[in-house]
């Protein structure tokens, strides 16, 4: 009988470090060639639409760049940024990072319905979201990468989430660090992933304050963005200025050659290089665009390892802007 006993409970031990490791064993899941058999034309799919929508505007693929990222920074890359709220559900879409300013969420619908048409009820929502941002990127004359899938779609959402994980664009260096490394990204991610602001746009309001309050800024450039960003808060809020003054819709290194001259747009972006232990690597990317990219794609391959949900978990939702 003792003997029982102690098998049972080496059962339990064993049963706990495995579930205790599941972090570890989901992200294992994951592979570039989950859908090969089941949805075959899933890539082809996908790359067809973002180039539809990026043809009929540019700021189209950053808009998804962003989706992913917003999506991933809180409880994993679920798809839980697609939810739309209900009278008795309350997503993400509102919360203050997203707010007026997420978008290309009817990009993501298109894309679906293609999807679903191609191989119904197969393929997550978290999933083409994952191969639409890194498409939008290519298509925009970034660096490529297989993207790794297998994650099914998150069943909840997290407004509070959203409003405390999601770097904000006043965040010191020390916040900006803080808040990837609570996902495990590392400070050398963090710089290769806001080089994503090499393409795409932000609103006056968020960086109203640079522009006018700053001394770490190109006074030219500043004087520029003053010419469309009005002083007084409520007015002109949502006018746009793109994040990148020189090739707002082509991925690649000018970001870091912007931030080396003081013309980063926001408060974070400036952050990077201002005097603290990440000049040096803005430096090397403004002077070595391969290793930028190469950098990118190790870190927004990371960025999709970040919590997904495998096997059993989650669903594969119909539509991706609410459970089935």
């Amino acid at each position: 009988m003792a003997s029982k006993h102690i098998l049972i409970a080496f059962v339990l031990v064993l049963t706990s470090l495995v579930l205790n490791g599941n972090n570890y064993t989901v992200e294992a899941q994951l592979t570039t060639n989950f859908y090969s058999s089941s949805c075959p034309n899933l890539l082809s799919t996908v790359r067809s639409a973002m180039q539809s929508a990026v043809n009929r505007e540019a700021r189209a693929g950053a808009s998804i760049l962003r989706l992913f990222f917003h999506d991933c920074f809180v409880n994993g890359c679920d798809g839980s940024i697609l939810l739309d709220d209900t009278s008795n559900f309350t997503g993400e879409k509102n919360a203050n990072p997203n707010r007026n300013s997420a978008r290309g969420f009817d990009v993501i619908d298109n894309i679906k319905t293609a999807v679903e048409r191609a191989c119904p009820g197969v393929v997550s929502c978290a999933d083409i979201l994952a191969v639409a941002a890194r498409d939008g990127v290519v298509l925009l004359g970034g660096p490529n990468w297989n993207v790794k899938l297998g994650r099914r779609d998150a069943r909840t959402a997290s407004q509070s989430g959203a409003n405390s994980n999601i770097p904000a664009p006043t965040s010191s260096l020390s916040q900006l660090i803080s808040s990837f490394g609570n996902v495990g990204l590392s400070t050398r991610d963090m710089v290769a992933l806001s080089g994503g602001h090499t393409i795409g746009q932000a609103r006056c309001t968020s960086f109203r304050t640079r522009i006018y309050n700053e001394t770490n800024i190109n006074s030219a450039f500043a004087t520029t963005r003053q010419q469309t960003c009005p002083r007084t808060a409520g007015s002109g809020d949502g006018n746009l200025a793109p994040l990148d003054i020189q090739t707002p819709a082509n991925f690649n290194n000018d970001y870091f050659k912007n931030l080396m001259a003081q013309r980063g747009l926001l408060h974070s972006d400036q952050e990077l290089f201002n005097g603290g232990s990440t000049d040096s690597i803005v430096r090397t990317y403004s002077s070595n665009p391969a290793t930028f990219n190469s950098d990118f794609v190790a870190a927004m391959i990371k960025m999709g390892d970040i919590s997904p949900l495998t096997g059993n978990s989650g669903e594969i939702r119909r539509n991706c802007r609410r459970l089935n």
